[in-house]
């Protein structure tokens, strides 16, 4: 009975954390759109079509696309450097990895609130503010695929939709136990992905960059998760 409470609260977390991961880079990634000239932050491959764009069209920001994807690398490099350096003392790096996501979010709040407002997409305030959040995702981007390999991913939602779709379709066709449990997983992540999404970009058009709020209380909320469990 102990074991099966544990097992459902052990659940309950996992829903829960994959539910506010996603929420964050939705979020971060739709006011880095509005706020930055159009800079992905979250899911920095799409900043290439912008960039592809810009030689048909006027579009600001192209030093900012273009330094994106070096720093998400870099970036993603040292989480799993640090990462392994954990592992080979056999310490958790749960923890110091949502800590660090946290130190480059409050980066991005700060220069936010004191560079503001943006003229220059090009600007090196702007790219600066830009690659605080770009590393605040990478960073969510790697554990998502360390120490969070158990979760739903969080950053981007085509392969969640993707097979949300092929399971429903498998429950009607006659039900699988499997796909009912990838659903009970992955549901929450696009559900919230599209919330933060909405959210950040009406919190965005009242507040301003002090929206940024939302997504740091959301990892800090996972950080208080995990340290309790």
């Amino acid at each position: 009975m102990t074991e099966a409470v544990a097992g459902t609260k052990a659940t309950s977390q996992s829903v829960t954390t994959a539910a506010l991961l996603a929420l964050t880079a939705g979020f971060v990634d739709t006011v880095g759109f509005i706020a930055l000239f159009g800079l992905f932050t979250a899911h920095v491959t799409g900043n290439f079509v912008l960039i592809g764009a810009s030689l048909v069209g006027g579009h600001e920001g192209i030093v900012g696309k273009l330094l994106a994807l070096p720093v998400f690398v870099l970036a993603v490099a040292a989480t799993r450097l640090f990462i392994l350096a954990r592992e080979r003392r056999a310490r958790d790096a749960t923890m110091p990895v949502l800590i660090g996501q946290l130190v480059f979010l409050g980066m991005f709040l700060g220069c936010g609130l004191w560079l503001t407002p943006f003229s220059d997409g090009d600007a090196p305030i702007t790219i600066a503010t830009g690659m605080c959040a770009v590393a605040a995702m990478a960073i969510q981007n790697a554990a998502s695929r360390t120490v969070f390999a158990s979760l739903a991913p969080t950053t981007v939602m085509t392969g969640n939709v993707t097979q949300v779709v092929i399971d429903l379709v498998d429950l009607a066709a006659g039900g699988q136990a499997e796909a009912r449990a990838r659903l009970h997983r992955m549901v929450p992540p696009v559900l919230t992905f599209t919330v933060g999404a909405l959210a950040g970009a009406l919190l965005y058009s009242v507040v301003g960059h002090l929206a940024v709020l939302v997504p740091i209380l959301a990892i800090a909320a996972v950080l208080a998760l995990h340290r309790r469990a």
